[in-house]
C-alpha cells in the first residue's frame, strides 16, 4: 500500500510559525556579547581610551563614533541569523550550527577584555584570528541549514576581516 505524500507542505512549511519571543532572546544574547565588549572599550572606559589613544594607528582607522552603530547592526543580524537556524527544528545540522554560533559568540565577548582590558594586543590578535575562524565555521554550518542565515553573517565576517587587519597593524607598530 502506498501512502500519499502531500506536496503542498514544504520542508520549511513545518517551521513557518515565527516565535517572536525566541527572536528577542537571540537578539539579547548577541547584544549581551557586545555589552561585555563595550564595557572594556574606549567609549566606556577612560583607562582604555587613554591607552588606545596612545597607540600608533593607521590612517584607515575608523572614527570611534562609528563603531557602536556598526556593531549594533552586526549583533542584530547575528541574532536574527541564529534565530533563523533555531527555527529549522527538523534539520539535522541545526544543533551543530548553533554550537558553532555559540563558540563564535563567546570568542566575540572575549576579544575586548583581552585587547582593551589586559591591553594585550598580541592576545587580542590571537583571539580575533580564532574568532574569524569560528565565524567562517558558523557561516559554513549555517549555509548547510539555511542559506539566508549564512548570508546574514557575511557582513560580520567582512567587518572582522577589517578589524583583524587593524589589530595586526597595531600589534606590529606598537611593540
Amino acid at each position: 500500500m502506498r501512502i500519499p505524500i502531500e506536496t503542498s507542505t514544504s520542508y520549511r512549511g513545518r517551521n513557518s510559525r515565527p516565535n517572536w519571543l525566541a527572536l528577542l532572546v537571540f537578539l539579547a544574547l548577541a547584544l549581551s556579547a557586545g555589552a561585555v565588549g563595550a564595557g572594556f572599550s574606549p567609549a566606556f572606559s577612560p583607562a582604555s581610551a587613554a591607552w588606545y589613544g596612545s597607540l600608533a594607528k593607521p590612517s584607515w582607522t575608523p572614527p570611534d563614533r562609528s563603531l557602536a552603530p556598526v556593531w549594533m547592526a552586526l549583533y542584530a543580524t547575528m541574532g536574527t541569523s541564529a534565530w533563523l537556524i533555531w527555527r529549522e527544528r527538523y534539520h539535522r545540522g541545526r544543533n551543530l550550527a548553533l554550537v558553532a554560533y555559540a563558540v563564535q559568540l563567546l570568542l566575540n565577548a572575549a576579544w575586548a577584555p583581552l585587547f582593551f582590558g589586559r591591553r594585550d594586543i598580541g592576545a587580542g590578535l590571537l583571539a580575533i584570528v580564532a574568532l574569524w575562524l569560528a565565524v567562517a565555521w558558523t557561516i559554513r554550518e549555517f549555509a548547510a541549514v539555511r542559506a539566508s542565515a549564512a548570508w546574514l553573517m557575511v557582513p560580520y565576517l567582512g567587518w572582522l576581516s577589517f578589524t583583524l587587519a587593524l589589530n595586526l597593524y597595531l600589534w606590529r607598530q606598537n611593540p
